[in-house]
């Protein structure tokens, strides 16, 4: 279609006829989120408040749908790419943001961490020198007075306003660390996300960033699930892959949303996490988190996402 013929379609929306409205809709969600400049362009020339209202459940819809389709093609890919899959997160409330410009601000996080951390360290110095750049430097922190804000599961927001979630600072972390080739990887761990370092060098260990990257021992572990009364199994102690990371960030902002009393987001992230496909009981019991109660290590006592 020519630019007048959209522009003279989306005129249409303004029409009496619900049939007439119910058909131009449908034919421009048909047309896919590459119209959205003509409908934002139409929302501000309009100055009726129920046209823009219109038009901006319309843009939504259609960026909503782009997020589907992006998130499985993530998915189909191997969902190997855990910046991409958390871009991918924050584009829901912040359609406008890039990967390129997520990629530039951990560019310039790498430069100084490269520079503090070398390879010839203990890996606990290692750790401590990261600590030293994300936590000192550039202030990073567990954002606990506004813990509930979407905006702590959207990566773009937590490297702007350096405050986030314990999943969120857990992902800048360890994004960070394993480009500079250090082995540290989530840990689905109830109630609270955290890292660890494996290798072959030193017995494995973890990092809770929540709490300024406090370095832990595997008896910490046990203790801690000995208090929340679980069995010690693998996915407590292990490795979790990108997806499951994803999933997590996805089931904090539905909380989030809940929240809030939007239950129309929330339900839209639920959603995307169907679009990611089911993951084991075990898995989805490991990582409910909460916000409240935290001691000082940053643990948590009740049941929501982190």
């Amino acid at each position: 279609m020519t630019n007048k013929e959209i522009k003279a379609l989306i005129s249409l929306l303004d029409d009496q006829d619900p049939e007439v409205v119910a058909h131009v809709h449908q034919k421009i969600v048909e047309l896919g989120d590459t119209i959205t400049p003509f409908l934002e362009e139409a929302w501000e020339e309009s100055l009726d408040p129920d046209h823009q209202k219109k038009l901006e459940d319309l843009i939504h819809d259609l960026q909503y749908g782009s997020l589907e389709r992006r998130l499985k093609a993530w998915k189909d890919e191997g969902a190997t790419d855990l910046l991409k899959g958390m871009w991918l997160v924050s584009t829901y409330q912040y359609p406008d943001v890039t990967l390129e410009k997520i990629k530039q601000i951990f560019a310039e996080l790498y430069y100084e961490a490269w520079v503090n951390v070398r390879p010839e360290m203990h890996p606990y110095d290692q750790v401590k020198a990261l600590n030293h750049v994300l936590f000192k430097l550039h202030k990073f922190s567990a954002n606990t007075k506004n813990f509930h804000a979407p905006a702590n599961s959207m990566l773009n927001q937590v490297l702007e306003t350096k405050r986030g979630n314990p999943l969120s600072l857990c992902v800048i972390y360890l994004t960070l660390a394993q480009k500079l080739g250090l082995p540290v990887y989530g840990v689905n761990l109830p109630n609270l996300f955290i890292l660890t370092f494996k290798s072959e060098v030193i017995p494995q260990f973890y990092i809770n960033v929540y709490n300024r990257g406090l370095i832990l021992s595997k008896s910490d572990i046990d203790n801690y699930l000995l208090q929340l009364n679980l069995s010690p199994v693998d996915i407590f102690y292990e490795p979790c892959a990108p997806i499951d990371i994803v999933r997590r960030a996805l089931r904090n902002l539905s909380l989030s949303y809940e929240k809030l009393n939007d239950p129309e987001k929330a339900t839209e992230i639920e959603k995307l996490i169907d679009v990611l496909g089911d993951e084991n009981a075990a898995q989805a019991a490991s990582s409910d988190d909460d916000e409240d109660d935290n001691d000082e290590e940053g643990y948590n006592d009740e049941d929501e996402d982190l």
